[in-house]
């Protein structure tokens, strides 16, 4: 799904975007919800970014990528943890590219999420390559979810992929 976000591009700069975990809902300007095989999955994008949410096995994750007011923790490039019943592994890359590429990258990731039946995609006014784009499936147990966030001013493309599997318990087969 492409939408075109009724917002002022908040982000302008792929350095002010911060990364957390157990987040509450924020308000979205875009939701795209989301069953994965017994997993609820909801896609969120925010005027500053993204914010996933999953409930599977009773239990609930939040990611949230975006300029939170306040925060102090940069976007790692890896992180792996335990989250209650979950093992969540995350990781950021930042791409610089030149104008010609950036734009060819920002139509191939577009067109890449905008018909997908778990993409979730907006741009925001001022330029058609200024976007955040989402992308979820589930694969061998894991959901997984991948995002791009784009900075046309900068020329930088904020790539982040993330994998949550539920934790099997001893004895449990």
């Amino acid at each position: 799904m492409l939408t075109t976000l009724n917002t002022s591009y908040t982000d302008t700069r792929a350095a002010d975007l911060a990364w957390a975990l157990g987040q509450e809902p924020l308000p979205a300007l875009a939701v795209l919800d989301l069953e994965l095989a017994g997993a609820r999955l909801q896609l969120r994008l925010l005027g500053a970014s993204h914010q996933v949410l999953l409930e599977e096995a009773g239990g609930r994750c939040s990611e949230t990528v975006a300029c939170i007011p306040g925060s102090s923790t940069p976007l790692p490039l890896g992180v792996s943890k335990r989250l209650g019943e979950y093992e969540y592994e995350f990781a950021a890359r930042v791409e610089t590219l030149g104008p010609g590429s950036f734009a060819g990258r920002a139509q191939e990731l577009l067109a890449l999420v905008a018909d997908h039946p778990n993409g979730l995609a907006g741009t925001f006014p001022g330029s058609p390559h200024a976007f955040t784009a989402m992308l979820a499936h589930r694969h061998e147990g894991q959901v997984r979810w991948r995002t791009w966030h784009a900075y046309p001013q900068e020329g930088q493309l904020v790539a982040t992929r993330t994998s949550v599997a539920v934790r099997m318990h001893a004895g449990a087969r």
